[in-house]
């Protein structure tokens, strides 16, 4: 009974021991791992490219910037985003450094990219950006622009930054289908981590409260107007992230505004 006993026991200890040191090995393996991530700040992802192999993708996207990916300051340096990222367009206008290093062509200079599409497809080819030509392009060193994009799909660093469109102020293209009872707009070239809330006011008379407008698609933000509800108007704009600050775009659609047109604002974050 004794040695039945002195064997189970040992045999216990055994498996105690094995199973110590495998968990120890594991969690500092984890640890190790973990301080990596959060001390670098890049996230390692694919990315593809589209478009011209000097352009900006396609025209607009689906953020609805239209040709104002091409002009400064996006200039054509944008990229399309796979739907985890592109969050039915909440990610419009936010800014990500991308960088690749892997291939001989690399720079491993961080290039700053705008989301001003979507990639409904990326997600499940493991792609998280379909960056434009030019944006593909400038993660290579100088002269090998085309032996970086001739790899099609390259293995890239990412992180999401603030954006700084560098002195250039908040525009909003008014959408098409606006009218006397509804009123939707494209909010381009905010600075910051994108945009948290959108509202609307008139002020043609003082006082009033601010309209909230809800998200309609891509960067269009959109709101019903009560009756007699007339220009000019003024946005208010609230920062993403954890800025939470607000700007006043005062009296920036004007009262002869017309769908279709888009006005620069005197304002940025």
């Amino acid at each position: 009974m004794a040695f039945v006993l002195h064997n189970s026991f040992l045999t216990y200890l055994a498996l105690f021991s094995l199973l110590f040191n495998f968990c120890y090995c594991f969690n500092l393996k984890l640890l190790n791992v973990s301080k990596l991530d959060s001390g670098s700040g890049w996230s390692s992802a694919q990315a593809s490219w589209y478009g011209n192999p000097s352009g900006a993708g396609s025209v607009g996207g689906a953020c609805g910037y239209q040709n104002s990916v091409e002009a400064a300051p996006f200039s054509s340096l944008i990229t399309a985003a796979a739907s985890s990222i592109y969050n039915s367009g909440k990610a419009c206008g936010t800014c990500f450094q991308v960088k690749c290093t892997t291939t001989a062509s690399c720079s491993g200079n961080p290039v700053t990219v705008v989301i001003t599409d979507e990639c409904p497809g990326c997600d499940s080819q493991s792609l998280l950006f379909d960056l434009s030509g030019s944006s593909f392009g400038t993660m290579a060193i100088s002269g090998k622009e085309n032996q970086l994009r001739n790899v099609g799909i390259e293995q890239i660093q990412y992180r999401r930054v603030h954006c700084n469109f560098g002195g250039v102020s908040v525009a909003f293209r008014v959408d098409p289908g606006t009218n006397e009872n509804y009123f939707a707009a494209a909010v381009e070239f905010e600075n910051g981590d994108g945009l948290a809330g959108v509202e609307l006011k008139q002020t043609a008379k003082s006082g009033g409260a601010w309209l909230k407008m809800q998200p309609s698609w891509g960067a269009v933000w959109k709101v019903d107007l009560p009756a007699n509800y007339k220009p000019p108007f003024s946005v208010r704009l609230t920062a993403g992230g954890n800025s939470r600050k607000t700007i006043v775009a005062d009296k920036v659609i004007p009262a002869n505004y017309k769908p279709g047109q888009t006005y620069r604002s005197m304002v940025n974050f």
